[in-house]
């Protein structure tokens, strides 16, 4: 053979040979050439075949290509080679989630531009990605830290802020010494930093969050849709996280501390009724105290002053473990009486209340019944501190036909009764009866937490945020993205516990949008979770200018017919990859509620 031509006549030139002979690299280097020429693997996108969108996960420009990448692109480019031979125009392209950590500690270390860094692993990769011979469309790359692109996360991010899906606050947050900066829940494994391994510990941080938990039954309930599709252990994973418990909400009184010898007063100051959840209403009557997140601003509201020390002492302790680390069977049920007492919302007990440790705040109101006879853990706290224990469940004997069954024994008071019911029964007795005395009621809660997407690093999109003293929090006008990051080199890039942002002050140094007063601009940068939550819709029209996709393109291409990946990325890219898409749709602008249809993941 002598040329290739492709159905329009264009016409490639001969491999090279010599004496009859192939030069291997030389013939690589020209049939790469020749696909280039021809386009044989761009999407055509005319309606010439039924449209098959194929991805894979984009790699991080931290290096050349190792064995998972290899994995990765040989599982995705059999099926989109098999997809061409049948006829169908597929959609398969290749970019880079250019921005974070790697780069930027290469970039300390060498005292560079953390671009630097990443442009030459980019060129890097995209060699070796093509002498692999990926049958990628190469026409459509992207790389997310291209000012082209970095425009539409901060475009998104002022969309999340309009609809009040985003919102600055102070919380207790996940820090890594190492990195310096703040992590999400989903990057803690093990009680260490996802990216460096550094045991990860607690801090108090004003941040910017997304409200994720807004759609967390969304999230659960459109898995059904998945089923099938996505392997179970992702789909497991992902309920396992978002965690959704229905049970009831129980109100108690609080009442003054005079009330283990029958005083009833209500306490001066600080909360007059405190709420917990339970799955588990049918044991209402097995409560002996109630525990409360240290960390929690309930346990301060609720603590008696002569206890306050003992309580900050405790809660700095326990802001140095990671949540998985609180919540150890293993760990000694560490706690601190906090001088506070509530009434038991049935019989009027008195109920000591505790601070502790393997409670955490963001878990319905921070707050939990003990109920020491019907839970392990419980068990364990009550013996540590000499709580009292009082069992309310029994096995009845069964009538020689039918199985024994657990039933609901001394429990009675207030009105209530429980006993020789099932558990079943009783917990929705015992919920009907909360709700008709404006003591509680039904309740789902979900282990979820909103996404905090503040990083104090400088390798990323700034948040698009001014701070002005008369307007607040002022969103940049669409007109002024992207916000650009300031060249900052070597040691002004080096982690001080705030961004390095903060140090460029003719960068921070602005005026407000609104008022034209003078502000300063936000100085974290955005997760770069953000830009992986979202690229998939770019590449259906890449040089789309209008906004940060061409809603039409969208609609010929989504969903992703065939996704392929890394299962380490089960709970973290991919559920916030499907709660973006659903804010999408809510805006109109994507007509799918679920990004990815089969979805193929490689790993433990």
């Amino acid at each position: 053979m002598t040329q290739e031509q492709d159905t329009t006549g264009t016409t490639a030139p001969a491999p090279p040979t010599t004496a009859g002979r192939a030069r291997h690299a030389e013939v690589e280097e020209h049939w790469q050439e020749v696909w280039e020429t021809l386009g044989v693997f761009r999407a055509r996108d005319d309606g010439s075949g039924e449209r098959r969108y194929l991805l894979t996960m984009f790699p991080y420009p931290s290096g050349d290509l190792h064995m998972g990448h290899a994995e990765v692109f040989a599982l995705e480019d059999v099926v989109a080679r098999y997809w061409r031979q049948l006829g169908h125009d597929v959609l398969n392209p290749i970019g880079w989630d250019s921005f974070g950590l790697p780069a930027e500690n290469a970039a300390i270390r060498r005292d560079e531009h953390p671009e630097v860094f990443t442009e030459t692993n980019i060129a890097t990769q995209a060699r070796s990605i093509r002498r692999y011979g990926v049958s990628f469309d190469w026409s459509r790359r992207l790389q997310t830290s291209d000012p082209a692109f970095m425009r539409w996360p901060q475009w998104l991010f002022v969309r999340l802020v309009e609809r009040g899906l985003a919102y600055r606050a102070t919380a207790p947050v996940n820090w890594c010494p190492q990195d310096g900066t703040v992590l999400a829940h989903e990057q803690v494994v093990g009680g260490v930093c996802e990216r460096c391994g550094t045991p990860v510990v607690r801090r108090d941080l004003t941040q910017w969050f997304l409200r994720i938990t807004d759609y967390a039954d969304r999230l659960v309930d459109d898995m059904d849709a998945l089923e099938g599709h996505w392997p179970q252990k992702v789909l497991a994973m992902q309920r396992h996280w978002i965690g959704r418990s229905a049970g009831a909400q129980v109100d108690f009184a609080v009442v003054d501390g005079a009330d283990a010898r029958g005083s009833r007063t209500p306490p001066r100051g600080g909360p007059r009724t405190v709420s917990a959840f339970t799955t588990r209403p049918e044991t209402l009557f097995g409560v002996t105290f109630l525990a409360v997140a240290p960390d929690a601003d309930v346990a301060r509201e609720l603590c008696a002053p002569e206890h306050a020390e003992a309580l900050e002492a405790y809660r700095a302790a326990s802001l140095t473990l990671s949540d998985i680390d609180r919540q150890a069977t293993s760990r000694e049920k560490t706690g601190v009486f906090l001088g506070a007492w509530v009434e038991h919302p049935a019989t009027g007990e008195p109920l000591p209340v505790w601070a502790a440790d393997h409670v955490l705040p963001g878990y319905a109101s921070g707050i939990v019944m003990g109920v020491p006879a019907h839970d392990e853990r419980d068990q364990a706290f009550a013996d540590r501190h000499g709580l009292a224990v009082r069992p309310v469940l029994t096995t009845a004997p069964g009538d020689g036909t039918s199985p024994a069954r657990d039933v609901v024994v001394h429990s009675d008071g207030g009105g209530l009764t429980l006993d020789g019911l099932s558990p079943a029964e009783a917990a929705a007795r015992a919920t009907t009866w909360l709700s008709a005395q404006g003591r509680g009621g039904p309740q789902v809660v979900h282990r979820l937490r909103d996404w905090l997407v503040s990083r104090q690093r400088f390798w990323g999109a700034p948040v698009p945020i001014v701070h002005c003293a008369a307007c607040g929090e002022v969103p940049v006008p669409d007109d002024e993205l992207p916000v650009r990051l300031p060249d900052l080199r070597g040691e002004a890039l080096a982690p001080r516990g705030v961004s390095p942002l903060a140090g460029a002050e003719d960068w921070v140094r602005t005026t407000c949008p609104r008022c034209g007063r003078e502000a300063r601009r936000d100085t974290d940068t955005l997760d770069t979770f953000v830009d992986s939550s979202w690229y998939f819709l770019r590449y259906c029209s890449p040089g789309h200018t209008d906004g940060p996709f061409d809603p039409e393109a969208v609609r010929r291409w989504m969903p992703v017919a065939q996704y392929v990946g890394g299962v380490e990325h089960a709970v973290l890219h991919l559920l916030y990859s499907r709660f973006v898409t659903k804010v999408l749709h809510d805006m109109g602008l994507v007509d799918v509620v679920e990004p990815f249809a089969p979805c193929s993941t490689r790993g433990r």
